[in-house]
C-alpha cells in the first residue's frame, strides 16, 4: 500500500519512529512539529491520512481536527496519552477516524493506518452500488451520502459504519459485531469508541433532516431506522 501520510507531533523521536515504520511499509511521509504547521501542510499537501498528536504547541490536535473537518474528510488518526480517555472520546466526536495511545507499537500504528485507508478507498467498499432507505442514500464506491439532495460529509469510519448498517437494514447488529466488522477481530476497541462513532453519525444525519436514521434496540444493538425524517 502506498500514499502520503502527514505526521504531526512535537516530539522529534516519535516522528522518527513513525516515519521509519511508514517508509518501510511503502508510504511517503511529511512532518509537522506543531499544530499550525500541521494545518497549513494538511491544506497544501492534501495527504491521504494525518497522524495527529493531541498535545502540540501553537495549535493543539483537537483544534486542527476541528478546523479541517469544516472543509475536509481526510482520515485522521489521533495519538493520545494512555490516560486521556476524555481526549480520545472528544477526538472521535470531532471526526477523527481512530486513535492510538502512547506508548504504542509502530506495527500496530501502521496496521491501523492501513485499515483506515483500505476502508476509505472506493474499490474496497461493498458491492451493489447505491444504497437507499427512505430519504437516505449512500454511494460507498464514491464515498457519498445524501439526505434527499443534501450532501452529508462522513469520515471513513462513519461511512463504513453506515454502509454496514445499510447493507442489511432490518438486521440488528451488536456493538461487538460492528467493532469486528469495522476494525477487524484482532484490534481492541472499547464500546465507548463505537458509541462515539454512532453518536457522530446520528448527529450528522439528524442535522441534514433525517433524525430517525438509526434505531437502538436496547440490550441488543442497533439497526437502520425508517429514514423518513421523523
Amino acid at each position: 500500500m502506498t500514499g502520503q501520510i502527514l505526521i504531526a507531533d512535537d516530539d522529534g523521536q516519535i516522528r522518527d519512529v513513525v516515519r521509519l515504520a511508514l517508509t518501510q511499509s511503502g508510504f511517503s511521509v511529511a512532518e509537522a512539529a506543531d499544530g499550525q504547521a500541521a494545518l497549513q501542510m494538511a491544506q497544501s499537501l492534501r495527504p491521504d491520512l494525518i497522524v495527529l498528536d493531541i498535545g502540540m504547541p501553537e495549535m493543539d490536535g483537537m483544534a486542527v481536527c476541528r478546523t479541517l473537518r469544516k472543509s475536509s474528510d481526510v482520515p485522521i488518526l489521533f495519538l493520545t496519552a494512555q490516560t486521556d480517555e476524555v481526549d480520545r472520546i472528544v477526538g472521535l466526536e470531532l471526526g477523527a477516524d481512530d486513535y492510538v495511545s502512547k506508548p504504542f507499537s509502530p506495527r500496530e500504528l501502521v496496521a491501523r493506518i492501513k485499515a483506515i485507508l483500505k476502508r476509505s478507498t472506493p474499490v474496497q467498499t461493498v458491492a451493489g452500488g447505491l444504497l437507499r432507505r427512505g430519504m437516505l442514500s449512500v454511494d460507498p464506491d464514491r464515498h457519498l451520502c445524501h439526505v434527499h439532495d443534501a450532501p452529508v460529509t462522513l469520515t471513513a469510519r462513519e461511512m463504513d459504519l453506515l454502509t454496514r448498517l445499510m447493507s442489511r437494514p432490518d438486521n440488528v447488529m451488536s456493538r461487538p459485531q460492528l467493532v469486528d466488522a469495522i476494525y477487524g477481530t484482532n484490534v481492541h476497541v472499547s464500546d465507548r469508541t463505537m458509541d462515539s462513532h454512532l453518536r457522530n453519525l446520528r448527529g450528522k444525519l439528524a442535522a441534514a433532516g433525517c433524525a430517525d436514521a438509526i434505531d437502538t434496540v436496547h440490550g441488543v444493538g442497533v439497526r437502520m431506522g425508517a429514514c423518513r425524517g421523523a
